[in-house]
């Protein structure tokens, strides 16, 4: 059973999520939230396994208070529900922490899957959408003045072998397990192993914190506009 938490200012959006997931035998509705502030504060109260939060909020919007909740250090994982999928809050709210994001008019079946994906510890967000998306708003990720990137300076990264250290390369790139284990010519099952370790060892929650850090580190770059 998986527990969550419903964040929209729209007493409407709330009872549709409500409705949707009681009506599903796998998800329980623990609380709804009507802002930020209060999702905050239940969320320390509840802590359920999976939070779905809307982005914008009148006070305390849904990037803030995901950066509290992931703060806390508490269980819970944040799934942001957004309008547009390269929506720059919705980046805004993956580099607070949140473990993906849905559109608000995505299928039931894509929403249930998502956050029985979250609650696993996966993250919701196909691997190429989170290169676009993070090309897309890449002025906004902190760069070296210099110029020059250093990534291997940094000690997060000294943990990896050589393999988990291309793993890691080619999450950042944005390629699937699939694609990592042709291009490397291992089986797809010892990918997701690899991954898992990458993941444990640079200090990050799921796949999409890791392509982010790449980023932060400039072991990979931006793609150049079209």
């Amino acid at each position: 059973m998986t527990s969550v938490l419903i964040v929209d200012d729209q007493p409407l959006q709330r009872l549709g999520f409500r409705m949707l997931l009681e009506s599903t035998p796998d998800t329980d509705v623990v609380g709804e939230a009507s802002h930020g502030g209060e999702a905050v504060r239940r969320a320390a109260e509840l802590r359920p396994d999976v939070i779905l939060m809307d982005v914008r909020m009148p006070g305390m919007d849904g990037i803030e208070a995901t950066r509290r909740v992931v703060a806390s250090g508490g269980r819970s994982r944040v799934l942001i529900l957004t309008t547009f999928d390269l929506d720059e809050y919705a980046y805004a709210a993956l580099r607070a922490g949140a473990s993906g994001f849905l559109l608000k008019d995505a299928h039931p079946e894509e929403l249930l899957a998502g956050i029985r994906s979250v609650a696993a510890g996966d993250a919701v967000i196909a691997p190429a959408l989170t290169r676009r998306l993070l090309d897309t708003y890449a002025r906004h990720l902190p760069r070296d003045p210099s110029g020059t990137a250093r990534p291997m300076d940094d000690p997060r990264l000294h943990a990896l072998t050589e393999r988990e250290y291309e793993i890691f390369v080619a999450i950042g790139e944005g390629w699937s397990n699939s694609e990592i284990a042709g291009r490397l010519v291992v089986a797809e099952s010892t990918v997701k192993t690899h991954v898992g370790r990458v993941l444990s060892k640079v200090g990050v929650r799921d796949r999409v914190q890791a392509v982010i850090l790449a980023y932060d580190l400039g072991v990979v770059s931006p793609n150049p506009p079209d």
